[in-house]
This record gives structure tokens, C-alpha cells and sequence, in this order.
């Protein structure tokens, strides 16, 4: 399994997915600046990548050179916080990580009474990191547990496709596997999950313009992972289920509104709306740290705006005459009405989704 984010003791490691799939390339991250500029760049990326990565950047940010004392560690602290905050808007995992890291150095500021400033500042800064790590941790469990919940929801499926001799076919847009993780991934936890316990598979990938996050980043990650993959362009999905060759769809998100609708990278709405006129299930797969229960509805969620260069100069070659306007925002809202289920690290949560997320987001751990 890929690597997204790795700490080397001393640089948070990350796969340089700007540069996939031509290479694999690692670059290390040594500063909160940096940090910041690898999530803007989309060096990292994907909601739950992008919260661990964010929690190291504050960590990076505090460490050197090292405060003098605890106003100035709390200062820069927040600085870095601040600053990492600003780099793309519509992930809730960011926030919420770097929240958690915040609170992290509050209550171990409490066990500092009576230390000296500089040892107090180690303390503290040494228990950030380990709420990173932590972090880290408990997000590649959380994968693991997306994969079983999703593998056991699509059961009637596989036995389905298993009666009639052949693979499960899944339809996929954008990441959402181990290069949008630091584990198995969201939308492709299920399928490497059933890969390992011989299921077999055929997954469509949308390419996921403008930026092609499905044909560089998904179908790199299968193909490595020997899951066989084929790509399309994101116009094609609706001759696919109109054909009957799409068994389910599967997306990861950036965050979940309290209603179950569902920011997710642009088109996924379009999947949405062609598989339920299909009648093709159309699931969400994603951990509870990126359900939103202070956001009420999709309406109210901040989706990030991309320079429109991104259509126009993509990968460096124009498609696009100079003097014509852009519109590119990163990510779309799917309607919960369109949404069959969300797979969760605690579960699958069905509609009536505003009552069920709020049980499952406050049920203990499993």
C-alpha cells in the first residue's frame, strides 16, 4: 500500500502526487510554509490526507527554532494554525485536525505548572507530535474499518456478480483510495478489502477533469495495486450505466452537512443524479471526522473556487482561447435524496440521514 504521509523523525514525508503518474516522488516537508504550500499545490491531498498533514504542519511550525517560553510557543502555535487554515476551504478534516492539535497543546499546557520554560516548551511540543502520530494512526484503522463496512454492504452485490460469473464493477470519480488517506482510502477501502479476500473486481474510473485526479491518481494506485481499471472521461459515465456495466457507484467527500448532503470533488453530482436515474446505488464513503454536524446543509458549505488556469493550461498545454471566462469550482453538493447510503468508519448510515449521522458521529469508537 502507498505511503501518502510518512515522519521520518526529523521531515513529514509525502508522495508528490503533482507528479504521478509519470513518477514517484517523494519530497520532504520540513515547515509549516511548506506544509501550507503542499496542500494548496495539491502535493497532498484528499479530506483525510489533508487533516493529518495539516496537524504536522502546526508541529513543524513550533519546533524550530524553539520558543523561549509558553506565550511565545502558544503565538506561533496559532500562527501556524492560522496559516494552514487558509489553504483550501472546503475540507472539514483540516479544521477539525488542526483544532484537535490546539486543544492537544492546551491540556498539556496544564501539566506544566512548576517547570521550567524551556522544558515546558519541549513537554508540549513533543505532545503535539504525538497527537499527530496519533492522528495518523487512528485514520489508517479507520480506513480498515470503511473497507469491512463497505465490503459487507456491497455482499448482495458480489454474490450477484459472482452467480453471473463475472467481476463487480464499481464506478469511481476523483481519489479517494491510499493517495487520499494515510491508509487503505475511503471510496477504495471496500474494493482492496474484497481484492484481499478474493473478490474480484472491474472499476471505472473517471478521469475527474480538470485536474484528473481518477487517471492519474486512482488508476495508478490500482493498476500498482493489480486491480484491473479502466479509465473514461467523466462525459462518458452515463453511456456506461445506460449499457448496464456500472453495479454500483462509490465517492469519497470532503465533508458531509448534517442533512447527509455531500461536498465532494466536481462531478460527483452528475454521477449522482445519472445513477439514480439508473437505478444504480450511489454510495459515499467516508470517516466521521468529515461529517459536519455544524454545517445544517449542503448549501451552507464553503466550496473552494480553483484558478480557471486549471481549464484553460492544463498540464501545461492550452485548450482554451485566452480571452475566454472560467468557472472551476473543486467541488460540487450532492443532495442526500440522491445519496442510497454513507459508509462510515462506525458503520453504514442509511436515510433518514439527519438522525442517523448525528447517532453515529456520537457513538463511541468501534
Amino acid at each position: 500500500m502507498l505511503r501518502t504521509i510518512e515522519w521520518t523523525g526529523h521531515a513529514v514525508r509525502l508522495i508528490d502526487q503533482t507528479r504521478l503518474p509519470e513518477s514517484l516522488v517523494c519530497v520532504d516537508i520540513t515547515t509549516d510554509v511548506q506544509m501550507c504550500d503542499a496542500i494548496r499545490r495539491l502535493v497532498v491531498r484528499g479530506a483525510p490526507a489533508i487533516g493529518v498533514a495539516a496537524a504536522f504542519g502546526v508541529y513543524l511550525g513550533i519546533r524550530q527554532p524553539k520558543p523561549a517560553d509558553l506565550l511565545s510557543l502558544y503565538s506561533r502555535l496559532n500562527e501556524s494554525a492560522d496559516l494552514l487554515a487558509g489553504a483550501r476551504p472546503t475540507a472539514v478534516n483540516l479544521f477539525k485536525a488542526l483544532d484537535r492539535v490546539r486543544r492537544a497543546a492546551r491540556d498539556a499546557g496544564r501539566d506544566t505548572a512548576g517547570m521550567a520554560p524551556a522544558d515546558a516548551v519541549e513537554m508540549i511540543t513533543q505532545r503535539v507530535l504525538a497527537e499527530c502520530l496519533m492522528m495518523m494512526d487512528e485514520d489508517r484503522r479507520s480506513c480498515q474499518a470503511i473497507g469491512q463496512h463497505g465490503l459487507a454492504l456491497l455482499a448482495p452485490l458480489i454474490d450477484r456478480a459472482a452467480a453471473a460469473n463475472r467481476p463487480l464493477r464499481i464506478l469511481t470519480h476523483c481519489n479517494a483510495g491510499a493517495l487520499a488517506t494515510t491508509g487503505s482510502g475511503t471510496a477504495l477501502a471496500p474494493i482492496y478489502a474484497g481484492a484481499q479476500q478474493g473478490v474480484r473486481f472491474e472499476i471505472w474510473a473517471d478521469e475527474t477533469r480538470p485536474l484528473l485526479q481518477g487517471s492519474r491518481l486512482t488508476a495508478f494506485e490500482l493498476a500498482a495495486a493489480g486491480i484491473p481499471v479502466t479509465v473514461i472521461c467523466d462525459s462518458m459515465a452515463a453511456s456506461l450505466m445506460a449499457a448496464g456495466r456500472v453495479d454500483a457507484v462509490i465517492v469519497g467527500a470532503d465533508r458531509v452537512a448534517a442533512n447527509g448532503d455531500v461536498a465532494n470533488k466536481t462531478g460527483t453530482l452528475n454521477l449522482a443524479i445519472v445513477a439514480g436515474h439508473f437505478h444504480v446505488p450511489f454510495y459515499v464513503a467516508a470517516p466521521v471526522t468529515t461529517i459536519d454536524l455544524k454545517t445544517p446543509a449542503g448549501s451552507d458549505i464553503p466550496i473552494e473556487m480553483r484558478d480557471g488556469r486549471e481549464i484553460t493550461h492544463g498540464f501545461g498545454r492550452q485548450t482554451a482561447p485566452e480571452n475566454a471566462a472560467t468557472w472551476n469550482p473543486a467541488f460540487d453538493v450532492t443532495p442526500a435524496d440522491l445519496v442510497n447510503a454513507i459508509i462510515t468508519d462506525k458503520g453504514v448510515v442509511r436515510p433518514p440521514f439527519a438522525e442517523h449521522l448525528r447517532k453515529v458521529a456520537d457513538s463511541p469508537s468501534v
